[in-house]
């Protein structure tokens, strides 16, 4: 299944979702591209989670496609990261990209880690979340229905990106990632900010009884109702959203102070790339993560 994207998308064929927080829709340079109002009022960090439009990649791809490990043209895709760079305004020979396996593994990234990924080679595997207090070190993490964790300590100067599936949420990925921050820079959860980003909604994510077990047994009972419910076919309606709201509130995160998207990437694939919409035939969507020049000084 492919879909033809129009350029200058209207902002009214996003499928959105009420009472959850409004991210930013934004258009640069023809690069389409969300962001959550909470990080862009600290003036702290660049940011973005990336959409289908805006770059070069043809085909199943198109266009605005981060992986090179699904068959895209190489030189595509590093045109697609220069204009997301250009965009926001940092250097591409400074992000550092995630090897993401469905791991809690969390990797501290350091001035040596400039580039892996994008222009040297990752001399690590199996990290699903980074971590940082480096200024204009860019963390970049991979989508195409799992959950985004964007993580910022305004106090250190310190933040987090973390890929969450069910796996990951299960094993709480966001706890995970905040304990690392607290070992590498000093985090404490109630001065965090954490955002949940685009990915698959409830109403879209069905799942069998062995994965609603695995959250029965991994969430108290009186959060089950609001986690997942079950379908006349067996099947359950997962909240991938809820659980990672939980996690944070749990390890200490102040409720005010967690944000949740209101974008579900299966709701909008013309605009995103979805797994549960297109299987493997299709591209992946990036999570961008920066802290700015001089952050760690003010």
């Amino acid at each position: 299944m492919h879909f033809r994207l129009r350029k200058g998308v209207d902002r009214m064929e996003w499928k959105r979702k009420t009472g959850k927080e409004a991210l930013t829709i934004n258009e640069n340079q023809g690069v389409v591209y969300l962001t959550f109002p909470a990080l862009e009022a600290t003036g702290l960090v660049q940011h973005a989670f990336s959409t289908r439009m805006g770059g070069v990649s043809k085909g199943k791809f198109s266009s605005m496609n981060f992986t090179f490990t699904r068959g895209d043209c190489p030189e595509h895709v590093m045109e697609n990261y220069r204009r997301m760079a250009a965009v926001l305004g940092v250097d591409r020979s400074r992000m550092v990209l995630s090897w993401q396996t469905h791991t809690t593994n969390v990797r501290a990234v350091t001035e040596e880690d400039a580039g892996k990924g994008i222009i040297r080679e990752r001399d690590y595997q199996n990290i699903d979340g980074l971590i940082t207090n480096v200024p204009e070190m860019t963390l970049v993490t991979f989508y195409a229905d799992c959950v985004p964790l964007y993580l910022l300590d305004p106090v250190h100067k310190a933040i987090g990106l973390s890929h969450s599936g069910w796996r990951g949420t299960v094993n709480r990925m966001g706890k995970v990632t905040l304990d690392a921050m607290k070992t590498a820079y000093g985090t404490k959860a109630e001065e965090v900010i954490a955002c949940i980003g685009p990915s698959i909604c409830q109403e879209c994510f069905e799942v069998g009884e062995e994965v609603a077990e695995a959250f029965g047994k991994a969430f108290k009972p009186g959060y089950h109702n609001q986690l997942y419910y079950q379908k006349k076919n067996g099947k359950y309606q997962l909240d991938l959203w809820r659980a990672n709201e939980i996690i944070f509130e749990e390890a200490g995160v102040y409720p005010e102070n967690i944000h949740v998207t209101d974008i579900c990437t299966h709701c909008n694939p013309r605009l995103l790339f979805s797994h549960r919409t297109f299987g493997n035939e299709r591209g992946n969507l990036a999570a961008f993560l920066c802290l700015k020049k001089g952050a760690n000084e003010t």
